[in-house]
């Protein structure tokens, strides 16, 4: 038992431990998927707003910059002057407006003429399909860490500040700006992100995911914006993004895991527990069934034997009968076990008993089996399909069965209206007292072992076999004595002047079926080599 205990303790734990790691494993697979899909799913908004942020910067920036070609104006006058800053003063997305002039800036409507730039204009990063140059470098407009890009149409210009430090500096999104112009001048303006990524996947409207990093493009749909800006973020940025999640995630998916190993380790102790193993035993049959010799004490003769019920657990240990059928009896299941006793029985000796009429099986029944209405019909197919007569098959039953005296003395009555032979088992140990033992109507007493322990002792209980023997003999019941092991013990027995019959492990142990024809081949043999006197036969069952 303590193996088992401990190996039910140790199953307990791995089973937790085990389920624990799955959980946090399975847990985490699923956070980090939910997680990457979110973020994917997230990152076509963050382009679409990027866009629809450019495309607002395009729409004022060619609004000014064709209000401002339409200027009638003298180049860079007073005039000229005040419709650029009025120009500028009504756009809250431009930081600057002025004219060009020799690919200088010749005047500007937030820069005083002394503080121009002298030097030429860089060459652009990109020009448009309508001809449009965008600049990322521009005298007199550098700041660090802040993107300005210069849009350039003919002679007048206007400076945008994108904003996109100060407007993105809690996201870890990264954003990839690409101009699409003429062959020579396609091209990423800016990329925060990696790059891995093609011109194809650059310029045309999709989610994708590279490697271990995730994207999405989104493209302006006014003519007069020609880009597409990719919102990209890692795997490992995504995660650390939802680590707070994540975490709570997986912190769920051990405590799960660890539930259902304790469930599971429960379940598999409650399927473990000897009455669930019992059960299965039954269906499938796995009960052995042995049997012990009767025999007649005056001449050692075998005369009937006893079924005997015996089990093996699944972890190979030996149950004993009285730890099973209890445990049987309290989940109201015996009546299976004595069925299969009553299949076993007739299987293995209904063939002997045709041949040997004399000869007398006994089988154990519960007080359930009495009180159940379907056992007397189970008993009376079970002989008729083996051909075998009632009166082959004792029925045994203990005190303890009759403690309701007039259910046990009906269930009596019928069984002996059938044929059958009735047998007190462990007589002295229970309820059966000699003043209803007459009422009960039974053929035989079998008296237990505790009593035969005590022949040659000074036990108290030694004087209370003569009693019995007496009680027995005056009520003309056959006496069958149980636990002999010595022949002191037989030999007491036998100088009784009334028939007795002995059953123990000094005539020999529960044997297998087999085992047991074999011993009743032996005795036919020497049977036929000696001559015997009469011996004494189960009697008939007692008439009702």
């Amino acid at each position: 038992m303590k193996r088992i205990l401990k190996q039910r303790v140790l199953i307990t734990i791995v089973a937790t431990v085990v389920a624990t790691a799955c959980g946090l494993l399975t847990a985490y697979l699923l956070g980090r998927t939910i997680a990457l899909r979110l973020t994917a799913r997230g990152l076509a908004p963050d382009a679409a707003r990027e866009i629809a942020e450019s495309d607002l910067f395009a729409s004022d920036a060619h609004a000014v910059l064709d209000a401002m070609k339409a200027s009638r104006y003298p180049f860079c006058s007073e005039e000229d002057m005040g419709l650029l800053r009025n120009l500028l003063y009504h756009s809250y997305l431009l930081k600057d407006v002025g004219r060009i002039r020799d690919n200088k800036i010749a005047c500007s409507a937030t820069l005083a003429h002394e503080h121009l730039p002298g030097s030429e204009l860089p060459n652009p990063v990109s020009i448009g399909t309508d001809g449009v140059k965008v600049y990322r470098d521009f005298p007199g407009f550098r700041l660090p860490n802040v993107l300005i890009v210069v849009l350039q149409d003919g002679d007048s210009y206007v400076v945008l500040n994108l904003r996109v430090n100060n407007l993105r500096e809690s996201s870890p999104v990264h954003f990839t700006t690409t101009v699409i112009g003429p062959a020579q001048y396609q091209r990423v303006v800016r990329a925060g992100g990696p790059e891995q990524t093609s011109w194809a996947q650059l310029t045309r409207d999709g989610d994708f995911r590279i490697g271990e990093t995730l994207y999405s493009t989104r493209c302006s749909s006014l003519k007069i914006n020609n880009i597409c800006i990719t919102a990209s973020l890692s795997v490992s940025e995504a995660l650390q993004a939802n680590r707070g999640e994540l975490k709570v995630l997986v912190l769920l998916g051990g405590l799960t895991g660890a539930l259902f190993g304790l469930m599971l380790s429960i379940f598999y102790r409650r399927n473990r527990s000897l009455d669930h193993q019992l059960l299965r035993a039954i269906r499938k049959d796995k009960l052995q069934v042995v049997y012990q010799q009767i025999v007649s004490l005056a001449s050692g003769r075998i005369v009937g034997a006893e079924a005997l019920a015996r089990w093996t657990d699944e972890e190979g240990s030996a149950v004993g009968p009285d730890i099973f059928v209890k445990i049987a009896e309290e989940h109201g299941f015996v009546g299976s076990i004595t069925r299969l006793v009553v299949r076993h029985v007739l299987r293995d000796f209904a063939a002997t008993l045709r041949v040997l009429p004399d000869f007398r099986l006994s089988i154990n029944v519960a007080a359930a089996d009495l009180a159940d209405p379907g056992f007397l019909p189970m008993l009376e197919q079970a002989l008729k399909q083996a051909e075998v007569p009632a009166k082959s098959l004792i029925i045994e039953i203990t005190e303890s069965s009759t403690a309701r005296h007039e259910m046990a003395i009906a269930s009596i009555l019928r069984l002996h209206q059938r044929g059958h032979s009735i047998h007190i088992d462990d007589f002295g140990t229970g309820y059966s007292s000699l003043s209803y033992l007459h009422d009960l109507a039974v053929d035989a007493i079998k008296i237990d072992r505790t009593f035969t322990r005590t022949i040659g002792t000074e036990a108290v209980t030694a004087g209370i076999l003569p009693q019995i023997l007496a009680m027995a003999e005056s009520l003309n019941l056959l006496v069958i004595v149980e636990g002999i092991e010595t022949s002191q013990q037989a030999e007491y027995f036998a100088a009784e002047a009334q028939p007795i019959f002995g059953q123990g492990w000094l005539f020999g142990r529960a044997v297998t079926v087999d085992a047991f024809h074999s011993l009743l081949a032996e005795e036919e043999i020497r049977a036929q080599a000696e001559t015997t006197e009469h011996e004494p036969e189960y009697p008939v069952c007692i008439a009702p």
